[in-house]
């Protein structure tokens, strides 16, 4: 006779089945809460305070808009980033769409299978590190012994080149000649990127529309002004957004190309060293949180202008 078997308990799940999404997903929300959310709010608060951090939290004491009003009206040298800043996007951004476009569109015609391969090559800079793309071009432009200087001696013995040419070695480092090799430098690493992004766009672009347009008669240039171009308003949106937020938060280029001091008469700081500047040199953290808040309502006031000019019509 068998002894009678009883049926095993069922376990009782450590979390009821209605929280078990929320604990899977839990792990991005505190991640997000610890290392973005809390800076966030911490710097509005920090942007209302004086603190010296090596008198802990506690030592925070209210000043509520001196921050901002010192920021505003008496940093002279924010004034000075500031236009630095809006400088260096003026040229080096505008040049990347005007080649970005065309190089898009001249990569989709003319490479084939052969497209993918080109557009790496042209994408690479974008992934290289800054801080050893900074370090070459630092020695590109030296004055002695930099490339750009030798190029501009051979070109200077052409006869038709010579008088374009300047009559010697530029010394790359004085206040007139820095934010040009500081845009020389972002041009160089962002054109590739943008060239990607309108590449993707054209391939978006059905081809009837073309092909019908080219039995129609319509030569490359005509495709490319009156039907690709207006299809790519979106994209050319997107792209000039993302090179606005990025121009206006250059770091990395200037900081190591002038040393991380801005150059001579700090021709090459830009609000973003300035912002470092302010916060870890002089140890003023609630002005450096009122600067970057500043920044950002400077960021937010240019992509509604740009939306205002090209997201309207997109």
């Amino acid at each position: 006779m068998h002894a009678a078997v009883t049926p095993s308990r069922r376990r009782r799940p450590l979390i009821p089945a209605r929280w078990a999404p929320y604990v899977f997903i839990s792990p991005f929300f505190l991640l997000f809460a610890a290392f973005g959310l809390f800076p966030l709010l911490f710097s509005i608060a920090l942007s209302f305070h004086q603190w010296d951090p090596v008198g802990g939290v506690w030592s925070m004491r209210w000043v509520g808009l001196d921050n901002f009003t010192y920021a505003i009206a008496r940093d002279d040298w924010l004034r000075k980033a500031l236009f630095n800043t809006g400088w260096i996007a003026l040229v080096s951004g505008l040049p990347q769409h005007l080649v970005a476009l065309p190089l898009a569109w001249f990569l989709h015609r003319a490479f084939g299978r052969w497209r993918n391969a080109v557009v790496g090559a042209y994408f690479l800079p974008f992934i290289t590190s800054t801080v050893a793309i900074s370090l070459v071009f630092s020695s590109l432009f030296s004055k002695d012994f930099g490339l750009v200087n030798a190029a501009f001696a051979t070109l200077r013995q052409v006869p038709v080149l010579g008088w374009l040419m300047p009559g010697q070695a530029i010394d790359w480092s004085q206040p007139g000649y820095t934010k040009w090799m500081i845009s020389a430098v972002v041009f160089w690493r962002y054109v590739g990127w943008n060239t990607v992004l309108y590449l993707s766009a054209i391939q978006t672009i059905p081809p009837e529309l073309l092909e019908a347009a080219q039995i129609d008669g319509a030569s490359a240039r005509q495709r490319f002004l009156h039907i690709v171009l207006p299809l790519l308003k979106p994209m050319v949106f997107l792209a000039v957004t993302l090179s606005l937020i990025g121009n206006l938060q250059l770091f990395e280029e200037p900081f190591i190309l002038t040393g991380g001091t801005g150059g001579i008469d700090q021709a090459g700081k830009t609000a973003a060293m300035h912002m470092y500047a302010v916060a870890f040199m002089d140890g003023d953290f609630g002005t450096a949180s009122a600067i970057a808040w500043l920044l950002f309502l400077l960021i937010a006031g240019a992509t509604a202008i740009n939306k205002r000019l090209l997201g309207a019509r997109a």
